[in-house]
């Protein structure tokens, strides 16, 4: 009843007015926090800006790990406004956090680490999404950097998702850094080859690499360099211009098909791998029998 005739009728006006005025700031506040949420997205033209006079490549990692962060520091203060205009104690609110601050500090070590070593992998740049890297962990093309891990997608296909602070803790090649691609391997001849077959081959190898479009000749070693078991070995050591796996297997290949062209025409075989056997041979049959016999009885007398 008091609340339908109220005494003074001057209170409950007053009242109605802050709620409208309190809900009428809530919506303004509410509207600039989404407007900044949205302005802060990796797709705004400020992060746009700001990765051209960063790095300049658009595949960067820092753009989006930054735009997240700002995005949580938004929503966080948006929420502190809010409660603010509705009356709650913030100052007690952030006191709160302090001392529960350290508690969650301790709880959430391996979070925090993980934090701090997103922001060392973002800051010092040892790799940029779509990259191919190698650790003792994980190797694999990286797809995603967040506040608390990298995910790296293997040549199996499998997404492994690596804590930031094991990175930040390992050795990482990134592979994708290559200025050219290397190619080496060996190629085993038989002792008895003629020393003038392989001087020609050698020499006519080495020539057309020195002449292959695609081949680095910045560097380039053909040479018979040791002797095994299986025979004489010819080592080659080279490097493409191409960084592309598929390009550098095509490169590869015309390479390959080529050596076995000239070492053909030079009549120049492969060794097989070499292997001693040894077979002992019987002078007669009585001594095939002994033998027998003698391992029979050594069997019989076995417990």
């Amino acid at each position: 009843m008091l609340y339908l005739f109220p005494a003074d009728p001057t209170a409950v006006e007053s009242r109605r007015f802050d709620l409208i005025t309190t809900v009428f700031r809530t919506t303004i506040i509410i509207t600039i926090g989404w407007g900044l949420f949205n302005f802060s997205g990796t797709t705004s033209n400020m992060f746009k800006k700001l990765s051209m006079r960063l790095d300049g490549d658009e595949d960067s990692m820092l753009v989006p790990f930054l735009s997240r962060i700002l995005r949580a520091i938004i929503i966080a203060l948006t929420l502190t406004v809010v409660l603010d205009t509705w009356g709650f104690d913030i100052n007690g609110f952030i006191a709160g956090l302090g001392l529960g601050g350290l508690a969650f500090a301790l709880a959430a070590q391996d979070t925090i680490g993980n934090f701090f070593g997103g922001i060392i992998i973002v800051t010092e740049r040892p790799f940029k999404k779509g990259d191919w890297i190698e650790t003792p962990t994980v190797e694999g093309i990286v797809e995603d950097i967040s506040f608390r891990s990298t995910k790296v997608r293997t040549f199996s296909e499998g997404l492994v998702t690596v804590p930031n602070s094991t990175l930040a803790h390992e050795p990482i090649t990134n592979w994708s850094e290559m200025n050219k691609r290397q190619i080496a391997f060996e190629i085993q001849f038989p002792f008895e080859t003629p020393i003038a077959s392989l001087k020609r081959s050698r020499e006519r190898i080495e020539n057309e690499l020195k002449e292959h479009e695609g081949i680095d000749q910045e560097t380039i070693f053909v040479r018979l360099h040791d002797f095994n078991q299986s025979g004489i070995e010819l080592m080659f050591y080279f490097f493409t211009k191409t960084t592309a796996w598929e390009e550098w297997l095509i490169v590869k290949e015309g390479v390959n098909l080529r050596i076995v062209e000239i070492l053909h025409e030079e009549g120049v075989d492969f060794a097989l791998p070499a292997r001693d056997l040894y077979v002992k041979t019987h002078d007669s049959l009585e001594e095939i029998i002994e033998d027998e016999e003698h391992v029979e009885g050594e069997r019989s007398r076995e417990p």
